[in-house]
């Protein structure tokens, strides 16, 4: 009952109060702990926990991925991947929109950032289709949608923190979210094409490109592949770790960025390492949030309850995997969808293995899901970005046009739940 409380409490605090989510869980973690334990024993425990947790090597993985991201970011990576596919594929009836999502996708393969990703591509693509009257709703929705492809294709910060969390492989976790992701940004250009095909004039087609000049565009996505290619070549072949795999890529970023590209200025590189530090800051300060109220619904037992609870329910497995997935698609609606995996894992994660579902699997579809999280009102914060960044187009207009690519993460998780080999095929074949 303590347990419930406690989350109830959170919930009160983070809306009513409008307090930072890492500050909340700590709060009331700490504050449940010392109505249960007692206030010495609360502090005794929140210590040991803070330094077992934060003195541990495997944390630099966060800075360094996120160092990474950004370094692309100041460097224009982003732009390249864009006008590549924006040549190839704009000619197309809603091409333009189709080549916003491929660019996200293959950004977000080497940044991992919704609202890095959310703003560039806001800059770079919204002219573009503003300039061939594409429909507002579908531009600023394609835009919001695919900046969420950086929470599931790798490296992704909630995989890093989940498997942190929950003492997953890392790089299994990566390698099992590739597939899905590919699935996700796949469908979402599905979405476009059907709905530029029952609504021609919402996606014009651009101009016609020559062959020699799509030939030309092609090492814009050059970089790319091959900074994607030596971080996840080096993680399947055991060359590195996942945690030497942060510093390799942020390497070769700066590598590809100062050396062979000259993109990469000192303003933009000081710019990159304040970017990684904010956004280090405020996971870590979540991750210690997180630690502290796992805890707390430790020492109440409300997880082992849960787990004794669903274990007496006559239904099947997947029944009750569907109803966790609703619960956080209906909290990514309401809170931070990050916060909310946080606190809630030390629930559902020993429910899901419980019930025989792989721990890899487990946290790839909470991926999508909490993906899901970031578009959806009233607190999706890609289109938040999005909107403050169009700042001729409204709130609502964004969120109508996302509307329209919800059932493409709602098939992502159909297909997982379907096919679970699609995330657990890749991690299998990693040493």
């Amino acid at each position: 009952m303590i347990g419930l409380i406690g989350i109830l409490l959170l919930l009160l605090v983070m809306i009513v109060l409008q307090m930072p989510v890492g500050f909340s869980m700590a709060l009331v973690g700490f504050c449940g702990l010392w109505y249960v334990t007692g206030l010495n024993s609360a502090l005794s425990m929140i210590g040991t926990d803070t330094w077992a947790n934060f003195s541990s090597y495997s944390l630099t993985v966060i800075p360094l991925f996120i160092l990474m991201g950004t370094i692309c970011f100041h460097s224009g990576v982003n732009k390249n991947l864009y006008e590549t596919a924006y040549k190839w594929f704009g000619r197309t009836r809603g091409g333009i929109a189709m080549a916003t999502i491929m660019a996200c996708a293959g950004f977000a393969a080497i940044c991992g950032s919704n609202n890095a990703t959310a703003a560039t591509m806001t800059t770079v693509a919204l002219p573009e289709m503003k300039k061939y009257n594409y429909n507002k709703a579908l531009s600023t929705g394609s835009i919001a949608c695919g900046s969420t492809l950086g929470v599931v294709i790798p490296p992704s910060v909630v995989l890093i923190v989940y498997g942190i969390q929950t003492g997953q492989s890392i790089g299994k976790l990566f390698w099992g979210s590739t597939l899905p992701g590919i699935l996700l940004a796949l469908l979402f250009i599905l979405t476009i094409y059907l709905l530029c095909r029952r609504y021609p004039e919402w996606g014009p087609g651009g101009p016609r490109v020559r062959l020699r000049d799509k030939i030309k565009a092609i090492p814009g996505m050059a970089e790319m592949i091959i900074l994607f290619g030596l971080v996840m070549g080096g993680l399947y072949t055991g060359a590195y770790t996942p945690t030497e795999a942060g510093a390799a890529g942020t390497f070769f970023a700066l590598l590809i960025a100062v050396v062979f590209r000259r993109r990469l200025s000192w303003k933009g590189f000081v710019s990159a390492i304040i970017d990684a530090l904010k956004v280090t800051c405020m996971v870590i300060v979540i991750v210690w949030g997180a630690v502290i109220f796992g805890r707390f619904l430790t020492i109440s037992r409300l997880p082992f309850q849960a787990v004794e609870l669903v274990s007496n329910l006559q239904v099947e497995p997947y029944m009750v995997m569907i109803a966790i997935l609703v619960i956080y698609g209906i909290a990514g609606m309401v809170m931070d969808a990050l916060g909310f995996l946080l606190i809630s894992i030390p629930i559902f994660f020993p429910i899901a293995i419980k019930l025989g579902y792989d721990p890899i699997w487990f946290g790839c579809i909470l991926t999508v899901v909490t993906t899901m999280g970031a578009v959806t009102p009233p607190v999706g914060i890609c289109a938040y970005v999005v909107s403050g960044m169009a700042e001729d187009i409204p709130l609502s207009t964004v969120f109508k046009g996302v509307l329209w690519f919800i059932p493409a993460y709602c098939v992502t998780m159909a297909i997982m739940i379907l096919i679970p080999e699609i995330a657990l095929f890749l991690p299998r074949l990693v040493r």
